[in-house]
């Protein structure tokens, strides 16, 4: 039984051995082929840096202000029987605004030029009583107590005719305010008293009068965007009053108005409740395309940065609040550097901090890039690269 069972294992054994070495040889000839050659480096479009001048284009948000703003308030007391001006229009100087009822003032006036020929006479009768006794002085034919109360009554009969001329004087122009009369040319406001209302004199304001051409527009940079202007000589020159800056106004379409302003008064004085300093434009407004109390944007333009440092915006990546640009490095390795990317000007980032005249940006091929990988750079066509101005919005470096 032994001999027969062993002798049926026998082919079996056979078969297993065969196979095994038939495995051995496939493994020994895969083992001598050649490994497969590693995938070619990445390629990607990288931008040399190179620094250049543009021009800053500052954004605020501007207020537009009447050139000049008056309040009409009347001179006397009184009834308003008239209001001939239509609310809103253009007024010239010297045109009727408001009519007082004058009777008070006509009598005051009959009155006081009733003093006044009283004082004249007065004055005749003095004159003519020291012109008489004067000579008779020289005679002894008069007491000198009697001269001397001619000329006494003389001095207070004059003195009394300049009294009542001025109250004459006052009483004219006080019929005279009964017409109100604007001041300046300009447009008309809404009217705050009307026809039937007493007015108080010099109390109450009757309606405001604007002049509009030209007008101010102010804005107020931030306190950090000032501290950097000034810190540049050649900036805190052009931004003086009558400097180099042209203020350009955008409408509230958002075409921009067909003619710039100049800055004309920075206020000395830092506001306490915003930490910033006026800055006022002045512009033509004949069209009166700017209205008082309309808020606008408003661009600085004229001011140059020399040595700046651009990348297009696609090469910027922003990640859990930071910015960051990949570089190509020594053996065309990747590494992650991080910027501070303030400004743009059309698909161009202003770099501030972070890169250097030189240095190797990724611009395309990014997404497909990491730190430590080793890449094929290609320079970036020079076409895609556009220089122009640098657009900050609010100078305090508000992200697109």
């Amino acid at each position: 039984m032994h001999l027969a069972s062993s002798a049926r294992r026998a082919p079996f054994r056979r078969g297993a051995v065969a196979l095994l070495l038939i495995f051995s040889a496939l493994v020994l000839v895969a083992c001598g082929k050649p490994a497969p050659p590693p995938p070619p480096p990445t390629e990607v479009a990288v931008l040399a840096v190179q620094p250049r001048p543009v021009e800053d284009q500052y954004d605020f948000m501007g207020e537009v202000q009447a050139f000049r703003r008056v309040e009409v308030r009347a001179q006397v007391s009184g009834v308003i029987l008239e209001r001939p001006f239509r609310e809103g229009a253009e007024v010239k100087a010297s045109d009727v605004l408001y009519r007082i009822d004058p009777r008070t003032y006509e009598v005051a006036l009959r009155g006081a030029r009733a003093r006044l020929a009283g004082s004249e006479a007065r004055l005749a009768n003095a004159e003519t009583n020291a012109g008489r006794l004067r000579p008779l002085l020289r005679y002894n034919a008069v007491a000198k107590q009697d001269v001397d109360n001619a000329e006494a009554e003389l001095k207070q009969a004059r003195a009394l005719l300049d009294n009542d001329r001025a109250s004459v004087d006052q009483a004219k122009r006080d019929l005279d305010y009964t017409v109100v009369r604007a001041e300046m040319p300009g447009r008309v406001g809404r009217a705050l008293l009307d026809v039937g209302t007493r007015v108080t004199a010099l109390s109450d304001v009757l309606t405001t009068i604007d002049r509009l051409a030209p007008v101010y527009v102010s804005f107020r940079p931030s306190a950090q965007q000032q501290l950097a202007w000034n810190r540049d000589p050649q900036t805190a020159r052009a931004l003086e009053p009558g400097g180099s800056v042209r203020v350009q106004a955008m409408l509230p379409d958002g075409t921009a108005l067909p003619r710039t302003g100049r800055i004309g008064f920075v206020d000395p004085v830092v506001d306490l409740a915003t930490g910033t300093q006026q800055f006022r434009a002045e512009f033509d407004n004949s069209d009166r395309l700017l209205v008082p109390g309309q808020f606008i944007r408003v661009r600085l333009q004229g001011l140059t940065r020399d040595g700046a440092i651009l990348v297009p915006q696609r090469a910027v990546v922003r990640q859990m609040g930071r910015q960051m640009v990949y570089v190509v490095g020594h053996g065309d390795s990747v590494g992650v550097r991080d910027v501070e990317a303030r400004a743009w000007v059309g698909d161009e980032w202003l770099i501030d901090r972070g890169l250097g005249a030189g240095d190797r940006v990724i611009v395309d091929g990014v997404q497909k890039v990491r730190a430590g990988a080793v890449v094929k750079p290609v320079p970036l066509a020079a076409a895609q690269v556009s220089p122009s101005s640098v657009s900050v919005s609010g100078g305090t470096g508000a992200q697109p």
